[in-house]
């Protein structure tokens, strides 16, 4: 194993790569959209697959695909400030550009994605070299090494079929820390899960001009299905051993040069290599060098993912800076818009009035003034110098979305009342009933004229919409008045009666022998043998009245009659044996039986009595002996027998 092959062993492995080539050079032959800043994948081949242990080894077998979601999902610059949850760094590159692909997803299932890039060196290109960043995230569940998830990363010289080692790694869990890991405060299915934040590999290409190169990125599950790997890949440009950044403005006081992110160490020269000139990414020169003077930096990477490589900058007086402070825009209700544009590395950005804003030294805040305000963005290199000026108008438009209702949101259509509901005036109303527009309903105030769930949408010039709440109206018509059975009642016994129940008022009338003639269920009691007509009042939470109709018959006792004789032959007239019960509160049972006797009908409640049929079949002429018991309203049981005649 050499000391570019690293073998880590552990179930999650999240992955982030950036691969940053020279850009702005593409004239001289960087490849298309290999930094995916077309937001989209042209250029670039997508996997899938799957992987599995075979004999002890780990074999990933994937194939070209089209892009998948959720196994191959592009980020863009509204990702920004997005984190990887359990390493905490960013999901887009930190090194400027605006896109990033994820490869893969936190699902297990044995799935393997890949993505890959082709390219050819130019003939006569005898400098070139690639710079990809990298992060990696994965879980320790100690499984054995061939069965781990895992990243491949490889950079390949199709020309002479030659993997290119000292930039191709393949990471799974090995048990224990690794250098430049450390222990994520998430765990994922109560395992630990060590991280490595944003590092970088150089890819040293000078003398292969004309080769053609394979980049293949990899992710595979665990071949337990149970444990997953996922990246995120994001490339940038600069294709000679030169790197851009190294410009300076002609008025600068001090010049500030970035080498590329993601190296453990950076070693700054002068073009002698006599003059050691700074230790770190960044190297801040004051007074500036003079124009066309060479830098030399040393990229030391993390130790074991990567070889040593040295990057030239050539420092020029010729930059140029141009503020962007982005396009009007409209504040709705408080609601924060974005302004500016995406930040650019050496850039000093100061926006004015800072009131509304979230972050006034942001390359793109967030806005939301209280009042219509114009911002005037200001940048300025680090070294001072290149100021430039833009300005972006944020409108604040805020509408007041609070409804009132004049009058009672229940009435009933004969009583006179209405609901008027009302809103504060606007630029523009639409009324809305039952979610549906209502034609011509456009102003502040609108007269109900149904029922049904209204609100109104409010809208204003510049563009702003918000709705209010709803409210729900009831407009009622009275209910047609009808009579209730006749109601029997034994004297000096109570019996309950029952009014329809839609009201929230009752009223009976007269009131005598009532109990409460405001209840919709009151006592009727009288010590007299007579019948008594009542109108009950009801009146709904609307105020829609209804009189209904009861009558009431008073007997001196449970009287229950039975005909002596029947002919079921579906004449329409006397075709079921039934009983006529007066005063009878419940019927305890009705039955009939034959001769020999055996019974041959029970009725059941809501039946309309015997029709003569036993077993389906119709019965011959004879006499039949009938039983029943009564619950009377004296609260009393009667026994009742006797005899009847079926006839054919």
């Amino acid at each position: 194993m050499t000391i570019c092959f690293g073998m880590f062993q552990g179930i999650f492995l999240s992955f982030i790569s950036c691969i940053l080539f020279s850009s702005g050079i593409y004239g001289q032959g960087c490849p298309s959209n290999i930094d995916f800043e077309q937001g989209n994948f042209n250029g670039w081949t997508c996997h899938t697959g799957n992987v599995a242990a075979v004999n002890n080894q780990n074999i990933i077998s994937i194939a070209p695909s089209v892009p998948i979601a959720g196994r191959h999902t592009m980020f863009t610059p509204g990702d920004a400030g997005v984190r990887d949850y359990f390493g905490n760094f960013p999901v887009l590159c930190p090194n400027g550009s605006g896109y990033s692909v994820k490869v893969g997803n936190d699902r297990a299932g044995t799935e393997a994605e890949g993505i890959s890039y082709d390219f050819t060196i130019p003939a006569g290109r005898t400098t070139y070299s690639l710079i990809y960043h990298y992060a990696v995230v994965f879980q320790d569940p100690r499984h054995l090494d061939f069965q781990q998830p895992r990243l491949v990363l490889e950079v390949q010289d199709m020309t002479d079929n030659v993997l290119i080692n000292c930039s191709s790694f393949t990471f799974f869990p090995i048990g224990s820390s690794l250098p430049g890991f450390f222990l994520s405060p998430f765990s994922a299915d109560s395992t630990d899960v060590w991280c490595k934040d944003w590092s970088a590999v150089t890819i040293n290409l000078n003398n292969m001009a004309g080769k053609n190169i394979r980049l293949f990125f990899k992710t595979a599950d665990c071949t337990f299905r149970r444990h997953f790997g996922y990246a995120y890949i994001d490339v940038n440009t600069e294709c000679s051993s030169e790197f851009t950044g190294a410009t300076y403005c002609p008025d600068d006081t001090a010049v500030v040069v970035t080498a590329p992110y993601g190296y453990q160490n950076y070693n700054w020269y002068d073009i002698s290599f006599s003059q050691l000139l700074g230790t770190s990414q960044i190297l801040q020169l004051s007074p500036p060098p003079p124009s066309g003077s060479m830098l030399a930096v040393e990229l030391i990477p993390y130790n074991g993912y990567g070889c040593q490589d040295t990057l030239y900058a050539r420092m020029v007086d010729t930059l140029t800076l141009k503020a962007n402070a982005g396009l009007d825009a409209v504040s709705c209700n408080l609601n924060s818009v974005q302004i500016g544009a995406n930040a650019k590395p050496g850039v000093v950005y100061s926006w004015n009035p800072a009131a509304g804003l979230t972050n006034a030294a942001a390359a793109n805040p967030r806005a939301s003034p209280a009042v219509t305000t114009e911002y005037e963005l200001t940048v300025r290199s680090l070294g001072g110098g290149c100021v430039n000026r833009d300005s972006v108008l944020v409108t604040a438009s805020v509408i007041d979305s609070s409804l009132q209702l004049l009058g009672k949101n229940r009435f009933c259509v004969t009583s006179g009342d209405s609901a008027v509901l009302l809103v504060q005036p606007t630029d523009s109303i639409q009324w809305f009933l039952n979610n549906s527009a209502i034609a011509g309903a456009n102003q502040p105030r609108y007269r109900v004229g149904q029922s049904g769930t209204y609100m109104a949408k409010m809208y204003t010039d510049p563009g702003c919409t918000l709705s209010t709440r709803t409210e729900q109206i009831v407009i009622e018509t009275p209910r047609l008045p009808v009579i209730y059975p006749l109601q029997y009642a034994i004297i000096n016994f109570p019996v309950q009666l029952q009014a329809r129940s839609f009201g929230s008022t009752y009223l009976w009338n007269p009131a005598t022998y009532l109990d409460d003639a405001t209840s919709s269920k009151p006592f009727f009691n009288s010590p007299l043998i007579e019948e008594k007509t009542y109108t009950v009042d009801i009146t709904t939470a609307a105020g829609c009245m209804t009189v209904d109709t009861q009558v009431v018959k008073t007997l001196k006792e449970v009287k229950v009659y039975v005909p002596t004789a029947f002919t079921p032959n579906n004449d329409g007239r006397n075709d079921h044996l039934r009983p006529i019960m007066l005063g009878v509160k419940q019927l305890q049972y009705f039955r009939v039986y034959n001769r020999w006797g055996q019974m041959v009908y029970n009725m059941q409640p809501n039946q309309t009595g015997w029709n003569g049929m036993v077993g389906g079949q119709q019965q011959n002429t004879a006499v039949y002996v009938w039983m029943m018991e009564t619950l009377g309203y004296d609260n009393r049981k009667y026994f009742h027998k006797g005899t009847v005649l079926l006839m054919k």
